[in-house]
């Protein structure tokens, strides 16, 4: 009776160990899965600095009568700026370009004979960089009053920008990664799995749009710099292993 009992309980240590054994090789001889998960972070923000500019010009077959007529308009046009409570710390004019002048010449049985120089074309720029943002764009609006005073003067439509973009991209970084976590755990939870250590990380392309708009995103990132409310968007792709 003591060997017959003897011999089942080693029967039955025989069967455990093999099932045991069995389940091992079973878990080492099944590799880990991967999983590819896509966050995104999105944030819509108000521009806090304008970039206004314009410029003005002066003809003439003499050049310096052209210059001093070109800096008479400056001075005016700078006047007009502080007059409208702009600083003139805000104000940049650049350097003068000049172009000569010049139109085709032909005989009088219509065979060319060269070009003939009929005057100097002078040129300056002025940009205006500012966090007064509603003045600016009312000053661009209103600038065309110069015309009553004799200058040409050409106005650009302002560009917006957001000097806090660093501190935006960090946070956009930070929700893109939080969003892809999230996403990660429940595909695992829902499979019935659990998600590892992190493989890899990589960050999309930096993309700011205009508020409602239709501007679509581009490998290189948009930069939008003509809408003043626009939206910052990036996504990461994490990779993580499964258990």
């Amino acid at each position: 009776m003591r060997n017959y009992t003897s011999a089942i309980l080693f029967s039955v240590a025989i069967i455990i160990s093999a099932i045991v054994l069995g389940n091992a090789y079973i878990k080492r001889s099944k590799p880990e899965g991967e999983i590819a998960v896509t966050g995104n972070g999105s944030r819509d923000f108000t521009s806090d600095l304008i970039v206004w500019e314009g410029s003005f010009i002066k003809q003439g077959q003499d050049l310096k009568t052209a210059s001093a007529q070109l800096e008479q308009d400056k001075q005016i046009i700078a006047g007009y700026l502080t007059k409208n409570g702009i600083n003139p710390s805000e104000v940049v004019f650049s350097a003068i370009e000049i172009t000569e002048q010049q139109r085709p010449k032909y005989s009088d049985k219509g065979q060319y004979m060269g070009d003939e120089f009929i005057g100097y074309r002078l040129t300056q720029s002025i940009q205006i960089t500012s966090k007064e943002i509603e003045k600016i764009e009312d000053i661009s609006r209103r600038i065309t009053e110069l015309l009553n005073e004799g200058i040409q003067l050409n106005s650009q439509p302002p560009r917006y920008y957001y000097t806090k973009l660093s501190d935006l991209k960090i946070e956009l970084i930070s929700e893109a990664t939080k969003d892809a976590r999230e996403r990660a755990e429940k595909i695992s939870q829902n499979s019935g799995s659990e998600i590892g250590d992190l493989i890899s990380a990589s960050l999309g392309i930096f993309q700011i749009t205009g508020q409602n708009s239709n501007e679509e995103y581009s490998w290189g990132g948009t930069f939008n710099t003509s809408s003043k409310e626009k939206t910052a968007s990036i996504t990461v792709k994490l990779n993580y292993r499964v258990k």
